[in-house]
């Protein structure tokens, strides 16, 4: 079936510096439709001042995304990303002219765009509402609380430079600048040159939202030329491509000079592991086969957590050759835009040199068993004009002594199948990766799953467990995740990139503040023991509005009886010895005597600040860090003081959050219980009509 038409008039590329769009001064490097050969675009970077690109952002964008809170970026994301899915349709028809299906597509644009809500979502969700960001615990300097500690993080008052592959031209931009936006850092994005035109056309679409302020987002479309000259100690530059090319930038003066963070994602090796137990005609064995083929031909295997070595029993090893050469042979392979595409082309001709280039090192130590890397057989498109290439299968029956597999890597839709005869053998056939992205091991042993994993992890930056179970929910082998960290030791590069929130701390500085309690809660945002506290109105009376961080209550006391024990006991079922029996509780190491329940405790508490009347106090939601520190006995008083601790106004709601730090002590004024208790409440009350 014929492909729908292509838009054949080539466009020259600019780059989005400074403000403004600028083609570079030379006509520069023609770029071709990877499935057609058909010209796309030119371009060229030559002119930029790549120094006043810097400075552009950090002059102008970093100072007014500091001013913003982190909800307040999230906001700015969550925008954005909806913005960008309401046009994805224009981004998927760019997406053909790389060689990508409509589902590599999917991966990456709605991938990419998906990635950039998620960070959205996370930051409103596990965040304050605050320009600075708290790390740990507060370290407790003097018994008298007049001298402690906060580690914070503060965004860098840098750029952060974003230099990225041809096989994700959407999704790489997007998953480093959704966690560097979030941070409060404006980004430079340099994609590479093959797909620059569809994250141009993004760029294009992102700027014309007018979501982002000027100097946010920058993009150079050609040569970085002497930005790297231009880098000091708060910037950031991110690499992804090849391990030479990651060295060399790594190793530019001025990063080293200026120790500017370098985050690398390079060459991965990755492997797939089938356990012993997944034999033929088990889930594990279907499952392993499935994903193996996946991998291999999804983005036509450019991928860098694509599957490269396929690692099998030995006993197992002919019927998985038997399945993948059955499962690859019926791979469709032709335009990315024709209806039955399965696999498009490569990204171009070059590109498939290259790769056969890598096949032919690999036959030295391996033999091909399925797909011709010469032979090209096609559904639809012209396999002269395309860069298309046959999945390629190889094996290797002496693995230890291939040491090309382990070194090689064909970046395209090429793995081999290397036989091991004991675990302690494959996992040691992983590590000869040197380090990888990713690893996966399938199977339904759970003594197998642990010692695969916990023996290749320290190689891996993340490790799939595959089986029965997870089957219809697992992402699998080869999707990176926006909560979970992608990068890997050694070959991999030696970086992290995403991972949460954890992706966000990367384009921040870590402080340690030592001081007076009152001069860092003011630094914080956030009250600490020692800092200035105020009493009055009972602060349950007070919305949002009239709130203040250290509003506290100190509450009247109240004695704990036996009868209240007891009737605790047998009202909840809680009639655990030490709460019942009094020879019992004397002979545990703890307690002197029977004791109060912790949970006893709490709740007269709650009792005693707690003001019942409506209010401004909408809801409890939970309590974090309860401890008991101190047992209660028969005839001990209880007295509570509640402080507001922080506060975190929600953008889009009536409401937010408040943290309150509760202590509980006895007649003694020993802390018997330690919590937060976290409430929803009003911005006003009475509420507006």
């Amino acid at each position: 079936m014929n492909a729908p038409a292509r838009r054949t008039a080539p466009r020259r590329l600019e780059s989005y510096v400074c403000g403004e769009w600028t083609p570079g001064q030379k006509e520069g490097q023609q770029l071709l439709d990877a499935a057609t050969g058909a010209p796309v675009a030119w371009i060229d970077s030559t002119g930029l001042d790549f120094a006043a690109v810097l400075d552009h952002g950090r002059k102008l964008a970093g100072p007014a995304l500091r001013a913003m809170s982190f909800h307040e970026r999230a906001g700015m994301l969550k925008a954005l990303g909806l913005a960008l899915m309401e046009q994805k349709e224009e981004f998927y028809a760019e997406s053909f002219r790389t060689g990508a299906t409509r589902s590599d597509g999917w991966v990456d644009i709605e991938g990419g765009i998906g990635t950039m809500l998620t960070f959205a979502s996370k930051g409103r969700r596990e965040l304050p509402n605050t320009r600075v960001l708290t790390d740990g615990d507060v370290e407790l300097l003097s018994r008298d609380d007049s001298f402690s500690a906060q580690h914070i993080l503060t965004p860098l008052h840098g750029v952060a430079v974003h230099i990225n592959a041809y096989n994700f031209p959407v999704w790489g931009m997007l998953e480093k600048i959704a966690p560097t936006l979030l941070a409060g850092v404006p980004c430079v994005v340099k994609p590479a040159s093959q797909t620059a035109y569809l994250t141009e056309l993004v760029v294009r679409r992102i700027v014309e939202t007018g979501i982002l302020p000027e100097g946010a987002l920058q993009l150079i479309c050609g040569s970085v030329g002497d930005l790297l000259d231009h880098v000091t100690g708060q910037d950031a530059v991110t690499f992804t491509g090849s391990a030479w090319t990651g060295r060399k930038l790594k190793a530019h003066p001025a990063v080293i000079t200026n120790s500017t963070r370098f985050t690398m994602e390079a060459d991965s090796l990755n492997a797939a592991i089938l356990g012993p137990d997944a034999v033929p005609g088990t889930p594990e064995f279907d499952l392993f086969v499935k994903e193996v083929a996946r991998e291999m031909t999804v983005k036509a295997g450019q991928k860098c957590t694509a599957i490269r070595r396929v690692i099998a029993p030995r006993a197992s090893v002919q019927a998985l050759v038997e399945a993948l050469r059955d499962r690859l042979g019926k791979t469709a392979l032709g335009l990315p835009d024709a209806e039955g595409t399965r696999m498009g082309p490569l990204a171009s001709l070059d590109q498939r040199d290259e790769v056969r280039d890598r096949i032919r090192e690999l036959q030295a130590v391996a033999e091909i068993v399925a797909g011709d890397p010469d032979d090209v057989r096609l559904s639809s498109g012209d396999g002269a004009a395309g860069a298309f290439l046959n999945p390629v299968l190889l094996y290797a029956d002496q693995p230890f002594a291939a040491g090309a597999v382990h070194e090689v890597e064909a970046f395209g839709p090429v793995s081999t199948v290397l036989p091991y005869d004991d675990l302690d053998e494959a996992i040691t056939l992983a590590h000869l990766g040197k380090g990888s992205l990713v690893s996966s091991v399938f199977t339904d042993d759970k003594a197998v799953a642990e010692q695969v994993v916990l023996g290749v992890a320290p190689f891996h930056g993340r490790v799939l467990i595959g089986n029965r179970a997870s089957a219809k929910t697992s992402t699998g082998h080869g999707s990176p995740l926006a909560g979970l960290v992608h990068g890997g030791p050694g070959r991999a590069g030696g970086g992290e990139e995403m991972g949460g929130i954890r992706g966000v701390k990367h384009y921040m500085q870590r402080t340690a503040v030592q001081g007076a309690p009152r001069l860092l809660s003011a630094v914080t945002g956030r009250w600490i023991e020692g800092a200035d506290a105020q009493q009055g109105i009972h602060p349950f009376r007070k919305s949002l509005a009239e709130l203040r961080i250290g509003d506290q209550l100190v509450t009247a006391a109240r004695e704990v009886t036996l009868e209240d024990v007891e009737h605790f006991a047998h009202f909840t079922g809680d009639t655990f010895y030490a709460h019942m029996d009094s020879e019992a509780a004397k002979a545990n190491p703890f307690f002197e005597d029977r004791v109060a329940h912790g949970y006893l405790i709490a709740s007269f508490a709650a009792g005693l600040f707690v003001d019942p009347a409506p209010g401004p106090v909408l809801a409890n939601y939970g309590v974090d860090n309860l401890r008991f520190l101190t047992p209660v006995y028969f005839g001990d008083t209880l007295q509570v003081r509640l402080t507001c601790k922080e506060i975190n106004p929600r953008a889009n709601a009536e409401h937010g959050e408040v943290r309150w730090d509760s202590r509980v002590t006895n007649q003694h004024g020993a802390v018997v219980a330690q919590y937060d208790v976290l409430t929803m409440v009003a911005k006003t009350w009475p509420p507006a009509p």
